[in-house]
């Protein structure tokens, strides 16, 4: 299993133990104005710093790439990795890419197909796969934006299965570098063997009754086996490729990864039903993986036909399965794209009847029925929004005072920046720091506290370092500590031992110092 590295907590407490160096020598910045410096404390003068940088997209990019930004909590493995690194894969698996759609095939090839190492050598047929794989150069015209991004995932889908162990390393190796120290990802455990056994039971709308199917003869307890054995052979290929367990790991090693199994929400019934359930089970076995979500197109004809039967589907099966959380897409819809009855009730329902305790997206949150209402639950339940402001973008045309991200912050509805899929994006979590920063005025404390959010409501288990989850006051054995110690007191100490949660934050925590005292030693 990927773990953070945990040796005895006296070993790893020091905050300067902790943090691998955050800066180049080489990476100078231009003092601060004096008046800024001379008024406050290190949070002060970074505030002043980030003021100095807020129109200078360079500067603020190097600002923010070093940033400490806690975990990405909506990430989809598949849709996370470089187009590069899928056509490199493809063409050591030695498949063929169609020139006519650019999608990825078995060999041999056919008729109209090249080898997919013709990307490798060829340059005018690289640039052709990387913009039909992704949106590298997207400008929209007969296509838009949601049809393509949502094409680029059947191009490349046989080139992105073969080999997870070494996307992850891609995609934690790129958190690392831009100091992100968890991970929860998205993908389908055990699809073949699910959906065989979806297939063999049959939907049964009597959903007691199509579990003890699934149950009977072993049937889900042989799908479970199968996916925990997809999960040791991709980490198993992770930690060849990155050397974790050797004295010199690759940097992604320092990141906690765990696993969200997603349901294919335009498949049938019984596949949905199946994998949620494969979902849960697995929750509740592996610590690997933490919870369960619903994927593809809100807006396909099956998503939006099936939506209130997939709810109630949840709804039946989170109290047979406490350990699984539920985290779900609802919400990335516009007018237009949907008819306006379609926009009315899906995060509502995805959290009252569905239980989920974050929602992904979340765009059409204004036009829901009694959106104030709404908004006012979020709040009063916690239920974090996970925001990626790229994607909304290219796939919905959602930004800036269009996009619900600060009516969200207004209604103390907690909320976490995300990347959703940088590889088809051709992003990164920076970028999505950096327009949220540019486009809605956000200060050194927004920011500080957006990177604790997003790891509060990870699904780490443990108490937490915040006993107020809302203003980030420390619990009261390490209040102290949080606020000024660079060890942690006995009491403290054990909460971090007990608590992988905790432990993650106080991380961030001395992260954060670090990067401050950089700032102040004009060293970003």
């Amino acid at each position: 299993m990927i773990t953070l590295r945990r040796t005895t907590v006296a070993a790893v407490a020091a905050c300067a133990a902790l943090i691998a160096p955050l800066l180049p020598a080489a990476a100078q910045a231009a003092p601060l104005p004096a008046a800024k410096v001379a008024g406050g404390g290190a949070e002060h003068r970074v505030d002043a710093y980030l003021d100095s940088v807020r129109n200078d997209p360079e500067a603020l990019r190097r600002f923010l790439y070093q940033l400490p930004k806690g975990g990405d909590l909506h990430n989809h493995l598949s849709g996370a990795v470089s187009t590069e690194l899928l056509i490199r894969l493809a063409t050591e698996d030695g498949l063929c890419i169609d020139t006519a759609t650019l999608t990825a095939q078995v060999a041999p090839c056919s008729a109209t197909a090249r080898p997919a190492a013709d990307a490798e050598s060829d340059p005018d047929f690289r640039r052709q796969v990387i913009r039909a794989w992704s949106m590298q150069d997207f400008v929209p015209g007969a296509e838009s934006g949601h049809d393509h991004f949502f094409a680029t995932f059947l191009k490349f889908g046989e080139a992105s299965w073969r080999h997870p162990g070494r996307m992850l390393a891609e995609v934690t190796d790129t958190m690392a570098d831009q100091q992100q120290s968890y991970l929860e990802t998205m993908l389908t455990p055990a699809s073949v063997s699910g959906s065989a056994l979806a297939a063999k039971v049959g939907f049964d709308p009597d959903f007691a009754a199509m579990r003890e199917k699934l149950l009977a003869d072993g049937g889900m307890a042989q799908v479970v086996a199968d996916a925990r054995a997809e999960a040791d052979r991709m980490f198993e290929e992770y930690e060849d490729t990155q050397n974790c367990d050797t004295d010199r790991p690759a940097k992604g090693c320092s990141v906690t990864v765990r696993l969200i199994s997603q349901a294919a929400r335009t498949s049938t019934p019984a596949r949905v039903f199946t994998q949620l359930m494969l979902g849960m089970e697995l929750a509740g076995q592996d610590d690997r993986f933490v919870a369960v979500n619903l994927v593809q197109p809100e807006d396909a004809p099956a998503s939006l036909e099936n939506y209130d039967l997939q709810m109630r589907m949840l709804d039946f099966l989170h109290p047979l399965y406490p350990k699984a959380h539920i985290t779900l897409h609802a919400g990335e819809l516009v007018p237009g794209l949907v008819k306006p009855e379609d926009l009315r009730f899906h995060i509502r329902e995805a959290v009252l009847t569905g239980h989920a305790e974050r929602i992904g997206h979340g765009v059409d949150v204004v036009h829901e029925d009694d959106s104030a209402e709404l908004l006012n639950t979020l709040a009063e339940r916690h239920t974090l929004i996970e925001v990626p402001l790229t994607s909304n973008e290219q796939i919905l045309q959602v930004s800036g005072p269009d996009h619900p991200f600060p009516l969200y912050r207004r209604h103390g509805v907690p909320t976490a920046l995300a990347t959703d899929d940088p590889g088809v994006s051709r992003g990164d979590i920076t970028e999505e720091y950096q327009k949220a920063t540019t486009r809605y005025a956000l200060g050194y404390r927004d920011l500080r506290n957006l990177a604790r959010t997003s790891l509060e409501y990870g699904f780490l288990p443990g108490r937490s370092l915040w006993q107020d989850r809302d203003r980030f006051e420390p619990v009261p054995e390490c209040a102290s500590d949080v606020l000024g110690g660079d060890h942690p007191s006995a009491g403290c100490e054990a909460l971090l031992a007990a608590s992988p949660k905790a432990e993650q934050e106080w991380q961030q925590e001395c992260g954060f110092r670090e990067f401050e005292a950089a700032v102040v030693r004009h060293d970003i």
